[in-house]
């Protein structure tokens, strides 16, 4: 069963929570600034070499990873809610609702 969490552990959570998210907004906005730039650069100051197409993928698969683990992942996330709820389920229905006997 969940303890019921104090106004101070709520607040706290609230700021990891937002913390995350905010370090992940951050992140995607580097990203796009900087591919930016790396693409105009590969453009235009080298020639039509696509060189720029590497690090837009690489750092790219860390954005999306980096959302992941925020927002699907990530304490209390959606999905991780989802599969914890079906397991306490599956568990309740396995053993009874929990009273000792």
């Amino acid at each position: 069963m969940n303890t019921p969490l104090n106004s101070e552990q709520i607040e706290r959570m609230a700021h990891r929570r937002t913390s995350a998210k905010l370090g992940w907004y951050f992140h995607a906005f580097l990203y796009v600034l900087i591919n930016l730039i790396v693409f105009a650069t590969s453009e235009y100051g080298f020639g039509s070499r696509p060189w720029s197409l590497f690090p837009l993928l690489g750092w790219g698969l860390g954005v999306v990873l980096h959302g992941i683990s925020v927002f699907v992942l990530g304490a209390n996330g959606s999905l991780r809610e989802r599969m914890v709820q079906k397991e306490r389920e599956r568990l309740q229905r396995q053993h009874g609702d929990g009273t000792p006997r």
